[in-house]
């Protein structure tokens, strides 16, 4: 009798392990359209406040559809903002190259302690003859291109699949969620329901707030560069904005990659008024603006806020930093919840039955 149990536990327990293991594995290996459904679960959660006050006027799929139009307008006007201008800079740069690297040998020349290190290390000359060679690489860099190709168009198929796994959650979510609580028991369902609203709130709110905070700093971006007069404004302004949608340190990214911009432009004057600028603008940000849209819309603390994101980044990439916050957002509501229905029932157990009444 011993050995029979003995052996039922271990095949038992042998199957759990098994079972978890290939689970853990099944996981890994669909790990991108698993990815592919959280970034289109977090669109349309994002995108059901819009599509329902639009809903209100039209019917549901004529508001999903205007929805869709509008977040498709956003992309492309940054595309058209951002690529002409570094398809041209980067062209200039390629052919005037030698040049700059003439100048610098020059203003080497020019100055006696880096004219001991240039004789000691001959570094103008070795940047002089890369720059020389570098407009006849040009042409090698087919392969490259169609290596970027191939990884933009598996970027396009992802995007297709995650805007039309997108629009079956918007026009079918309202009738999956009713279905979902009408399974449960009464009791559980009265739970289930408040709580996924919570999480689509704070999932909306963060969006909401995200959004404006980026457009903050994207038109505050163009208008101190503006007055500096450094060039393409604008499409710094837009990198600027989508960088700061990346919580606590996307504002910072941006920050160094316009201030090595200013370098090209009146220097010193203009680096140092944007690195001032950068730090009172972050300042700002993130002790005015950041803790409003993370204490009201999620409540989250800003050390959960920095592992959520290196969390996500490691996960996903960009799309995982941007969707970090409301995902804790959202498991920060669930276990609360979960917490305290645990707590009413241990509270429930605990209380003595009231005597019958006489």
């Amino acid at each position: 009798m011993f050995s029979r149990t003995l052996a039922r536990n271990v095949l038992t327990t042998t199957i759990t392990v098994v079972a978890v293991v290939c689970g853990l594995l099944l996981l890994y290996l669909l790990r991108r359209p698993i990815s592919w459904m959280v970034i289109a679960t977090f669109v349309s959660v994002a995108l059901s406040g819009p599509v329902a006050s639009l809903a209100r006027y039209m019917r549901r799929g004529f508001a999903i559809t205007l929805c869709f139009l509008g977040l498709l307008l956003i992309p492309a006007a940054m595309i058209a903002v951002i690529v002409p201008p570094l398809v041209t800079e980067g062209s200039s740069l390629v052919d005037h190259l030698p040049q700059y690297a003439k100048d610098a040998e020059n203003w080497v020349n020019k100055n006696e302690s880096l004219k001991k290190l240039d004789d000691q290390y001959d570094v103008t000359s070795k940047i002089q003859a890369y720059a020389n060679k570098l407009p006849s690489k040009v042409g090698d860099a087919a392969s490259w291109l169609g290596d970027l190709g191939l990884g933009l168009v598996n970027s396009l198929f992802a995007f297709v699949t995650i805007l039309i796994m997108t629009a079956f959650m918007l026009s079918n979510g309202p009738r999956w969620r009713r279905r979902l609580l009408e399974l449960q028991p009464p009791e559980r369902a009265a739970r289930i329901g408040p709580t996924i609203d919570r999480m689509a709130q704070a999932v909306g709110a963060y969006v909401a707030g995200a959004l404006l905070q980026a457009v903050v700093a994207g038109i505050t971006t163009f208008i101190v560069l503006t007055i500096l007069g450094v060039p393409f404004a604008g499409p710094l302004a837009v990198v600027t904005g989508v960088f700061d949608l990346i919580p606590m340190v996307g504002a910072t990214i941006a920050a160094v990659f316009v201030g090595i911009v200013t370098l090209f432009g009146d220097f010193p004057l203009d680096t140092i008024v944007w690195v001032v600028w950068a730090i009172a603008y972050q300042q700002i940000e993130n002790n005015l603006i950041q803790p409003r849209i993370q204490n009201r819309a999620v409540g989250v603390h800003p050390f959960g806020v920095i592992v959520a994101v290196l969390f996500g980044a490691e996960l996903l990439g960009i799309p995982g930093a941007l969707l970090a916050v409301p995902v804790a957002a959202s498991i920060q509501i669930l276990v609360q919840d979960w917490w305290q229905w645990r707590g009413e029932q241990r509270a429930a157990s605990t209380t003595p039955a009231l005597p019958p009444a006489d």
